[in-house]
């Protein structure tokens, strides 16, 4: 062992870039599961979020996460893109939105910003 702890190897080792995170809005849809919080009737539910991550990726992994441990039953997972991706494709993007954009990326965070419960045959759709 070296000096300060390190061996040699991993001071060979060289440091990997960190790259930086940023805020994907993500359409999930959940199903039923028991302690859901759903209301009573309701098939399911439509789930706009914006989670941070360092891509669509991990921001859907991390995604996915949170809501299984909130005991809800996530199936399926569509992603928007960051800001800049979702402004080129021409969405509005109001104020309150951005708001929550940035506290997602400030806290490193996974933000449900509305949830629509479904009955019947509704589907989610974002706008």
């Amino acid at each position: 062992m070296t000096e300060g702890g390190s061996t040699p190897e991993s001071a060979a080792k060289p440091e990997k870039a960190k790259r930086p995170q940023q805020v994907y809005t993500l359409l999930v849809e959940v199903g039923r599961k028991a302690g859901d919080g759903l209301p009573k009737g309701a098939t399911g539910a439509g789930l706009v979020i914006y989670a941070s991550g360092v891509d669509e990726g991990e921001a859907v992994r991390e995604t996915v996460l949170i809501l299984k441990q909130a005991d809800l039953a996530p199936l399926d997972v569509t992603g928007y893109g960051t800001l800049e991706e979702r402004l080129a494709q021409g969405h509005e993007i109001d104020e309150d939105e951005r708001a929550l954009m940035a506290r997602a990326l400030a806290e490193n965070s996974v933000i449900v910003a509305q949830m629509t419960p479904f009955f019947g045959e509704d589907r989610p759709t974002v706008q």
